[in-house]
C-alpha cells in the first residue's frame, strides 16, 4: 500500500507554538502514525504545498494508493490543475483521507459538490468522540468513546452530502455535536473525513487519533491497481433488454 501524506506546512514554519508541537511538520507526525500502525503494510511518503506542483505531479500520484490531506491557511494557493488531477485519481480508485480543516480544501469541496461549511469556535474545548459504528474497519481497536482534552469546536450543520457510513460523532463542551467520521465514495475511490486535528493542539500525538488515521488509510486503500484515469461512461448496447 503506497501512502502519500500531504500537509500545507505553513503553520509549522510560521507559528512558533505550532512548530513546538510538530517540529518536523504535522505531515511527518501523521506519516509516523501510519508507519507505527501499518508497518511493512504501507510505504509512506510526504508532500507539501511549497514543492513544485505541491509534490503531487502525475508521477507522484501514480505512485499513491491513498492520499491523506491536511490544509488550513492556504487552500486558495493549491493549483486548480493539481486539484483536478487528484480528483480524477480518486474517481479512478485512489483513497482519500481528509483531516480536520481539509473539509474546506478545494479537493474535498470538489468531490463533495457542496460548500462543506460548518460551525466553528476555537476555545480549546474538550471533545468526546463517540463511535457509532463499532464494527466498521475504521473503528478497529478503539473504545466506544475517547476524549480529546483540547480542540477546536466543529459543529453542525456540516454541509456535506449524507455520509454513506457514519463512524464517529463528536460532542463539545458548548453542547454542539458534529459528524466527525464520515465515509463517502466517488467513482471507484473511497473517502474518509475525520474532524479532530487543529494545529494549535497536540491532537496528532494522541494514540486514539493516530489509530483512526491508520485504520482509515487501510480502509480507503483500493483493492487493486488504480488506472491512470476514471473509467469512461459505458453505452448500453441496442437491444440489451429485448427478449430473444
Amino acid at each position: 500500500m503506497r501512502v502519500t501524506v500531504w500537509g500545507e506546512n505553513v503553520h509549522e514554519r510560521r507559528d512558533p507554538s505550532v512548530a513546538a508541537l510538530y517540529p518536523g511538520g504535522m505531515h511527518e507526525t501523521i506519516a509516523a502514525a501510519i508507519r507505527e500502525h501499518l508497518g511493512e503494510e504501507a510505504e509512506v511518503a510526504t508532500a507539501t504545498l511549497e514543492q513544485p506542483e505541491h509534490g503531487l505531479d502525475a508521477g507522484a500520484l501514480g505512485r499513491t494508493d491513498v492520499l491523506t490531506w491536511w490544509g488550513h491557511a492556504a487552500h486558495d494557493q493549491v493549483e486548480d490543475a493539481v486539484v483536478d488531477r487528484i480528483c480524477d485519481r480518486v474517481r479512478a480508485g485512489m483513497g482519500l483521507v481528509a483531516l480536520h480543516s481539509a473539509h474546506y480544501s478545494k479537493v474535498f469541496r470538489t468531490l463533495m459538490g457542496t460548500t462543506c461549511a460548518l460551525r466553528w469556535r476555537n476555545e480549546g474545548e474538550r471533545e468526546l468522540v463517540w463511535c457509532v459504528a463499532p464494527g466498521h474497519p475504521v473503528a478497529e481497536g478503539l473504545t466506544d468513546v475517547f476524549a480529546i482534552p483540547r480542540q477546536e469546536m466543529y459543529g453542525e450543520h456540516f454541509d456535506v452530502p449524507p455520509p454513506e457510513e457514519l463512524v464517529f460523532i463528536s460532542w463539545f463542551e458548548g453542547g454542539e455535536v458534529f459528524r466527525s467520521g464520515c465515509c463517502f465514495t466517488r467513482g471507484r475511490g473511497r473517502i474518509f473525513y475525520f474532524g479532530p486535528g487543529d494545529q494549535e493542539y497536540p491532537v496528532y500525538h494522541q494514540p486514539e487519533v493516530r489509530r483512526v488515521i491508520a485504520n482509515a488509510v487501510r480502509w480507503a486503500a483500493p483493492s487493486g491497481p488504480v488506472p491512470d484515469a476514471p473509467p469512461p461512461a459505458r453505452q448500453s448496447p441496442r437491444g440489451w433488454f429485448e427478449r430473444g
